[in-house]
């Protein structure tokens, strides 16, 4: 396509050459290198028709239709409505300015035209949020969100902050088939996880790339479907507000680890899903007096005790368990505590 235009750039600047010859050859004289004159400028023309074409046509059409493409459709709507007023406020100003003599009759009304447009597609854009909640109040649209209770109840929309993704759990609890919806991923948790992964700390830069290869694999598995949603709330600063915001807009449903979020989505009123909740309520019910073998691989903080691990993680101190250390031992539980880290069990050696 570049080629043709450029072809047709080289035939248009050939043709305004030709029109300068025509129109004034005195220009060029009449001496023996008129003709060389004449034919250096009719070149001179027709390269800068071949070079300057596509910068006139291609390439801003280019940018425009990238420019078009980046915007969300609430923008491109919103971009087209406040263009749409603006010209229609340049036209009824542009009657009375009309009436000035020339050229400020001829130039005024068509740049209040072009000014009021641009400011109004400008303005509107930049408004869309407060114009969208000013259309919903007066019952022009309706977005789907918490009033669509059916809806919502039919399939919920889980909004995922940064935590539950680097956590990387979520895929196989979603793999299993026990998560059920829809996915939101928010940009911004994306731009987070890119700024973990571009981060110079190797643990950091690790755990930053975990969460997007976790991202890709939930939405290359389809067990769930997954949203990139694009909100960007600017009045709202901080990221966790932005999740708690956009949850209440959609089903009121957010999946985080995040200890300070789960408590302020939870005095929202909003569902929160805890992934380490999760993993401890599936842990298997231990009782006194329950009988378990379990390998003692370290010494505990208090003298004799030895310290062993179930199959789930779950801590067993072994009272007196010290001189069993590196091999595997039949032990009593004799008690069980529920603490902020976990559930510590407490038994002693089988026949002792």
């Amino acid at each position: 396509m570049i080629r043709v235009i450029r072809l047709v750039g080289a035939a248009l600047g050939l043709l305004v050459g030709l029109s300068f010859v025509v129109g004034g050859t005195a220009i060029f004289g009449q001496g023996a290198y008129a003709g060389a004159l004449i034919s250096a400028w009719l070149v001179a023309w027709l390269v800068v028709g071949f070079a300057v074409l596509p910068y006139l046509t291609i390439v801003p059409a280019a940018w425009l239709t990238r420019s078009v493409q980046e915007l969300s459709t609430a923008e491109f709507v919103t971009a087209v409505l406040g263009l749409l007023l603006g010209l229609l406020m340049g036209l009824l100003l542009g009657f009375p300015l009309a009436a000035f003599p020339a050229p400020l009759g001829t130039w005024l009304p068509l740049g209040v035209s072009i000014t009021l447009g641009l400011g109004m597609s400008g303005l509107t854009v930049a408004k869309r949020h407060d114009l969208i909640l000013a259309a919903e109040a007066i019952g022009l649209v309706r977005r789907r969100g918490a009033e669509d209770a059916a809806l919502r109840r039919g399939d919920p929309h889980v909004v995922v902050d940064t935590s539950a993704i680097i956590d990387g759990r979520i895929a196989d609890i979603a793999e299993a088939g026990f998560l059920q919806g829809t996915l939101v991923v928010p940009r911004v948790v994306l731009e987070e996880l890119q700024r973990i992964a571009d981060s110079p700390d190797t643990m950091r830069r690790a755990r930053g790339r975990r969460g997007l290869e976790i991202v890709a694999r939930l939405q290359k598995e389809d067990r769930v479907p997954v949203e990139i949603a694009d909100e960007a709330l600017p009045e709202i600063p901080e990221v966790d507000g932005k999740l708690v915001a956009m949850a209440r807009a959609r089903t009121g449903v957010i999946l985080t680890n995040d200890f300070n979020l789960n408590r302020v989505a939870e005095i929202q009123g909003l569902r929160v899903m805890n992934v380490n909740s999760l993993a401890n309520a599936l842990k298997p019910a231990v009782l006194p007096g329950e009988e378990l073998r379990v390998r003692v691989i370290q010494e505990g903080k208090e003298a004799g005790q030895g310290v062993g691990f179930l199959d789930d993680g779950t801590m067993i101190v072994v009272e007196g368990g010290a001189r069993h250390l590196d091999r595997e031992v039949g032990v009593v539980v004799t008690r069980v505590l529920q603490t902020v880290a976990g559930r510590m069990i407490f038994a002693q050696p089988r026949g002792e």
